[in-house]
């Protein structure tokens, strides 16, 4: 199973320099986890800078992998790993869904550079 953080959502629908290493874990949507907050990040970025159309197609691809709700389990387990990582909240939650379904977390956030079960690549600047 793979979860992949909404950076690396974002830098696949922009195409950036590393929209290849997210492309495997996202178009296999069998395996795909899409933490709902996820959904919330990602949609409201490409809102804020494309249109009302470009977000929701954005949120319709990423629902074509299981959406994970928040539940109290995660909500709890994220807590701890916010305190225990020194993560924000969205960062913990989507950790804490990776790692109670078992799953990967794919990203080129730094904040996840060191911790274990995370795919982290570093994060390329745009071409051109």
């Amino acid at each position: 199973m793979n979860v992949v953080d909404s950076s690396g959502w974002l830098e696949y629908f922009a195409d950036g320099p590393n929209a290849a290493f997210f492309a495997p874990p996202i178009e296999d949507t069998t395996e795909l986890l899409v933490p709902s907050v996820s959904l919330y990040e990602v949609f409201k970025r490409v809102l804020q800078q494309r249109d009302e159309t470009e977000a929701l197609k954005a949120a319709a691809l990423m629902q074509q992998g299981s959406v994970i709700d928040l539940s109290t389990q995660i909500s709890l387990s994220a807590a701890r790993i916010s305190i225990a990582e020194s993560l924000p909240m969205a960062d913990s939650i989507i950790l804490a869904t990776a790692r109670i379904y078992n799953a990967a977390l794919w990203t080129q956030d730094s904040d996840f550079r060191s911790i274990a079960g995370v795919k982290y690549t570093v994060r390329k600047k745009p071409r051109g």
